[in-house]
């Protein structure tokens, strides 16, 4: 049983192979911050569907490279989600990144937010959209120069990344991500 996704192979293959799970290295992290602000508003499967046109246009989320992008050539491409605060906050958030790597670093920073041990939820109705620890942790990214980095945002950024365990105990993934989740060393 999945929590999710059933029914899309691109949707069934997020939940199953990625969603939850443990993600510790900067380009991962910066590049699931950015793919979650390209989301809001946004079903998640439209995100996934134009996932592989956006690392392209940002370099395989390089925050290195997208840092010195010219975002006006991207707001013409049709395979991108062509919004262009979304677009600009990728930029934004590259350079965040990089000047965070003074400071500890992207890594630390979000996984100092984690839950151990995650939560259980019963069903997704219980699940909640965001916590004190997502919106604790949105306002030290924000203070960081982030944007698109509301509470629920960041929930949704910390289930990605495994920084929280929300499958539901009855899926198929639940285990393997907790078992992952607490082999991460801190």
């Amino acid at each position: 049983m999945r929590c999710f996704g059933n029914g899309d192979s691109l949707y069934e293959r997020y939940h199953d192979e990625e969603w939850g799970r443990p993600q510790r290295s900067e380009q991962a992290l910066y590049e699931k911050i950015c793919l979650e602000g390209f989301q809001t508003g946004l079903a998640w499967i439209t995100v996934l569907r134009k996932r592989e046109a956006l690392r392209e246009a940002f370099a395989g989320f390089d925050p290195d490279v997208v840092v010195d992008l010219d975002v006006a050539p991207l707001l013409a491409d049709n395979r991108l989600i062509r919004s262009g605060p979304k677009l600009r906050a990728c930029v934004r958030n590259a350079a965040a990144t990089i000047a965070l790597r003074e400071k500890g670093g992207l890594v630390d920073l979000l996984w100092s937010a984690a839950q151990v041990p995650s939560p259980v939820h019963a069903s997704w109705r219980d699940t909640p959209a965001s916590t004190t620890g997502s919106a604790d942790l949105a306002k030290a990214l924000k203070k960081a120069g982030f944007v698109f980095v509301g509470p629920t945002t960041v929930y949704s950024l910390m289930q990605a990344c495994g920084l929280v365990n929300d499958h539901l105990p009855e899926c198929a993934a639940y285990a393997r991500a907790e078992q992952e989740r607490l082999a991460v060393p801190a």
